[in-house]
């Protein structure tokens, strides 16, 4: 299936700019996706450079597989999410690495598929089954936490997950509509949106909160986010890098957030004179404010339009 899968890596001049490897690194690709950034790095990283090349969908490390096949044993490929990241180092004998990067998000092959279930604007939406699985062999599908979660799970989800107004109306819908029928397409959930009633005169369509919360709970990728950026920053060697690419603003909050705590150190609370939590900053900020695509990238691929690069440097460990 690697022949389906091509994908335009975003912002990549700027994140090897930002990332700076050097030749012969230790590189992790925590979402290697297509290899668009993967062969990026390892035209830096040699003649001897490693990457290590993640992804939790086998089609992506497939196709990653034969984009990056020259490079020979310079890549170590693994089918697994960046939340194991730190597990994957031990195993892999590799305790430091020099540089990360974490490229969020789901992918344009992963969209333009419909049988994968992210997309709700493909013309046969109720051909378009509700999955939403970055790892198709693993968790449950969207149309399974459709018919087990409760009301008020769901409205949690979706103000969790995507902050969308009407949460409370549209958990209420769909439980009265799995009543009926189970929710299985992309076409029964549209029609529960629209029954609804969330989202109307908004800019975007009614389903894309719906859809982006449902993927986030499938997939829990704002866990995985935490604990791929606690396991990143254990790994990196005093100087090198860590950059991540977020698409939309939960997931960005969560970078911006982790990577202020990592700069600041202490947390303790700031009325306390004196620290006690004995932290010492770990990261210092590679760029204070989020890199954007220019005009050109974004009108060569819409779908970069939404990215935000944020960068950050490991510092020396107190002696």
């Amino acid at each position: 299936m690697a022949g389906h899968f091509s994908h335009r890596p975003v912002l990549l001049a700027e994140s090897m700019s930002c990332l700076d490897p050097q030749s012969d690194d230790v590189i992790v690709d925590g979402t290697v996706g297509g290899g668009g950034h993967a062969a990026a790095i390892l035209e830096r990283t040699g003649p001897h450079g490693c990457l290590v090349a993640l992804d939790r969908d086998p089609e992506a490390l497939a196709a990653a597989r034969s984009r990056l096949a020259e490079y020979g044993e310079r890549v170590h490929f693994v089918h697994a999410s960046f939340r194991s990241l730190d597990t994957v180092l031990e195993q892999l004998g590799l305790p430091r690495v020099d540089g990360v990067l974490l490229d969020l998000g789901v992918s344009s092959p992963q969209l333009d598929r419909a049988e994968r279930g992210f997309a709700f604007a493909a013309e046969h939406t109720r051909d378009t089954p509700l999955d939403m699985r970055m790892d198709p062999g693993a968790s449950e599908t969207a149309a399974q936490l459709l018919a087990s979660l409760s009301s008020n799970e769901l409205m949690q989800n979706f103000r969790d997950h995507s902050e969308m107004p009407g949460a409370r109306r549209l958990a209420n819908a769909i439980v009265e509509a799995r009543r009926r029928a189970p929710l299985r397409t992309a076409a029964d959930l549209l029609a529960v949106i629209e029954t609804s009633g969330v989202g109307r005169g908004r800019r975007h369509h009614p389903a894309t909160l719906v859809f982006q919360a449902l993927r986030i709970a499938v997939n829990d990728e704002f866990a995985a986010l935490e604990a791929g950026l606690t396991a990143a920053v254990d790994a990196l060697r005093p100087g090198r890098r860590i950059v991540v690419l977020a698409y939309h603003s939960l997931e960005d909050r969560i970078v911006k957030r982790r990577f202020r705590d990592e700069v600041r150190g202490c947390n303790c609370p700031p009325a306390q004179p004196i620290c006690t939590c004995g932290r010492a900053p770990r990261l210092e900020l590679v760029n204070r404010r989020p890199l954007r695509p220019q005009a050109g990238e974004v009108a060569a691929n819409r779908r970069a339009r939404s990215a935000r690069l944020r960068a950050a440097s490991r510092l020396a460990e107190a002696s």
